[in-house]
């Protein structure tokens, strides 16, 4: 049977952030406070969770840990946010954009 996992959104103090995903949010955090483990939050401390989400096993888990991790700062706020339109808004191609305002490329071109 597989474990429950999740997958977290932490702040450090110098105001970046830091993805992860663990079996154990509890003790992940305690780790991530005590700076247990040399690494990019170890010297960012105090750190702050500021999202986490469950997953049903380690593997979806870390699926999603890796979309998260090529977010850019508007998407992860986003998502902090739970601003779930802005995110579909800030995901769009710049030509869906276009075409959602009116002015696709066919519609720039004169007859």
């Amino acid at each position: 049977m597989l474990k429950r996992a999740w997958v977290y959104i932490l702040r450090c103090c110098d105001g970046s952030y830091y993805t992860g995903c663990t079996t154990s949010i509890e003790r992940r955090l305690k780790e991530h406070e005590m700076g247990v483990f040399a690494g990019y939050t170890s010297s960012r401390r105090p750190i702050e969770l500021v999202w986490c989400s469950e997953f049903p096993d380690i593997f979806q888990a870390i699926a999603a840990e890796r979309q998260i991790k090529g977010l850019s700062r508007m998407k992860k706020d986003a998502l902090i946010c739970g601003d779930f339109d802005l995110l579909r808004e800030l995901s769009q191609s710049k030509e869906m954009k276009l075409r959602r305002a009116g002015r696709g490329e066919k519609a720039a071109k004169s007859p």
